[in-house]
């Protein structure tokens, strides 16, 4: 299972992997490092967020997409600062994670620890669907 970043979305499939840039993209919000991974359990979404408060973030699912966005603070430098160097993001962030099949994004958990938020995923479960007969109209 390969990942692909591109802007503020990552995409599983069997491309090489590219990262967007990390100061952001267009549209002023940046893409926060983020790791992917399975384990015996399920699917593990790791975001490392430092600095954040929960409630300051906000995550959505739609079908077998998981959205992560929030917007971290510049609360803690002088007005008139100058920068010699500046590699910390702050504002809006955004990243998007299309899942492979097979994992149930409805069960999904979240925790945010230590400037770290993890998202588990469990594995789906098998459909316990019933054949059924599938009627045909008369042409005649």
């Amino acid at each position: 299972m390969a990942v692909t970043k591109v802007s503020s979305s990552v995409h599983f499939g069997p491309r090489g992997s590219t990262v967007s840039s990390r100061n952001g993209d267009a549209t002023g919000r940046w893409v926060p490092n983020t790791d992917v991974y399975t384990t015996d359990t399920g699917l593990v979404i790791k975001v490392e967020l430092p600095g954040m408060k929960s409630e300051n973030l906000e995550i959505t699912v739609e079908g077998s997409r998981l959205r992560i966005a929030g917007n971290r603070p510049d609360c803690c430098r002088a007005a008139n600062c100058s920068f010699l160097v500046m590699e910390i993001n702050y504002g809006p962030f955004e990243t998007v994670l299309d899942l492979p099949p097979g994992f149930d994004l409805g069960q999904a958990k979240a925790i945010y620890v230590n400037g770290f938020l993890r998202v588990d995923v469990p594995p789906a479960r098998p459909s316990q669907a019933k054949p059924t007969k599938v009627p045909i109209a008369g042409g005649n």
